[in-house]
């Protein structure tokens, strides 16, 4: 994970985090948060991070655990990260051996040969699981 910026914020294991949280630059999570998390800059859930939340920053490296709905310029899932979120990104990287359950939104345009009734049902989303078996990498 390559969080670029100065660290200005740090929520340690042990500690708890309930309500909004702003910050600029980089913010680092290894205890837990719930609410709201807002930001240009980064955002990094740490192997012993725990979020649930409703998160608009401009990158999200995510090594823990992440429930909730993350809007982001990019979004990295690293080796045993746990997620179960509503994902809204034009870049999204995956490592083998995340464990997602998600929905993904990348902006992007419909498919040639879409029909008007496909683009309403649904635009632009993926959703993948386990269960499905397979790996994703979805890219700008």
């Amino acid at each position: 994970m390559a969080a670029s910026g100065e660290l200005n914020g740090f929520l340690d294991a042990g500690s708890e985090l309930s309500g909004e949280l702003r910050f600029e630059d980089t913010f680092r999570v290894d205890g837990r948060v719930s609410g709201r998390i807002v930001s240009p800059g980064d955002l990094i859930i740490g192997e012993d991070g725990e979020v649930e939340a409703e998160i608009e920053v401009g990158r999200l490296f995510v090594s823990g655990i992440l429930r909730g709905r993350v809007t982001a310029a990019h979004i990295e899932l690293d080796r045993g990260s746990r997620v179960e979120a509503e994902l809204v990104t034009p870049s999204l990287v995956v490592a083998e051996g995340a464990i997602l359950r998600v929905s993904c939104d990348t902006g992007a345009p419909p498919l040639e040969g879409a029909t008007a009734a496909d683009e309403e049902r649904e635009p632009s989303r993926a959703s993948w699981s386990p269960a499905a078996g397979s790996r994703t990498r979805a890219r700008r």
